[in-house]
């Protein structure tokens, strides 16, 4: 008696793939709520680990840039003015670190069982961004501490935070991707975010930089990203510079998009080089 033979592989279309997608959404909540777990099961003082990193980096930035060299604020307190910053790059740098690795620190089940591969760097973002909603808090207790009132702008900042999350993304399934294919990148991947650190306006704005370089320094997405935080969030004197910031909409969506079809395009081949 002849027997059916089922083979498993992905969406042959594109349709297919984002039905599957949807058909394991609850494998979203299942990653994302181990990686919690994992993350900080048998630490003393649990997820305040999430908040003091950013903290600590903030109150250097403070002293550093606002105490000794005293630079502008855009009118607002020196702390708030770098939280503000902290909380997108934050959230971008954990991304981008996590997703990264996403794939080789799941290499057993990408051997075995199919699944959308996507499931897995996006899940690694949705882990960051419960750490980038606790640092929040800390940016709420700043602004009580000070008396700061944010203006009308500040309900613009959904916006801003899907932008970062688009940026988080673009970072993610690029590195995540080429990390597979070469492992040289799990090295890459520090470099990166501590270099990106200090090329980003986070322990100063971005008004500092020459007039005739700005357009040049937006070339880094996060810098749109940053300033589209601080404006809506400090309002006052604080101008958000469009051309910059519509050029880092433009890469952040290009480096999402394009990210996508190179993800989607080795994805077949992970489960054989993994």
């Amino acid at each position: 008696m002849k027997k059916d033979i089922i083979i498993i592989e992905a969406g042959r279309s594109e349709r297919n793939y984002w039905m599957d997608l949807w058909k394991y959404r609850e494998l979203f909540y299942f990653l994302a709520w181990r990686d919690i777990l994992v993350r900080y099961k048998q630490t003393i003082i649990g997820v305040a680990w999430a908040l003091i990193r950013p903290l600590l980096t903030m109150l250097v930035f403070t002293i550093v840039f606002g105490k000794l060299a005293k630079l502008p604020s855009g009118g607002a307190p020196y702390p708030i003015m770098v939280f503000t910053a902290m909380l997108p790059w934050q959230f971008f740098a954990t991304s981008f670190s996590e997703a990264g690795n996403s794939l080789i620190a799941n290499s057993n089940m990408i051997s075995k069982v199919y699944f959308p591969r996507l499931v897995m760097p996006t899940s690694a973002v949705i882990v960051s961004f419960v750490d980038f909603l606790l640092s929040f808090g800390i940016l709420l207790g700043l602004m009580l501490w000070y008396g700061f009132v944010p203006e009308m702008r500040i309900f613009m900042l959904p916006l801003f935070i899907l932008l970062a999350f688009a940026a988080s993304m673009a970072g993610g399934l690029w590195i995540a991707a080429l990390n597979v294919r070469y492992r040289d990148f799990r090295y890459i991947i520090p470099f990166i975010v501590q270099f990106g650190l200090y090329i980003s306006p986070v322990g100063f704005t971005s008004s500092i930089v020459p007039d005739k370089w700005r357009l040049l320094y937006s070339i880094n997405p996060m810098v749109g990203v940053i300033d589209g935080f601080r404006w809506a969030i400090l309002g006052g004197d604080y101008q958000l510079y469009w051309p910059g910031f519509l050029l880092s909409l433009v890469l952040v969506t290009t480096i999402l998009a394009t990210g996508i079809i190179y993800f989607r395009k080795t994805e077949k081949t992970f489960a054989d080089v993994i």
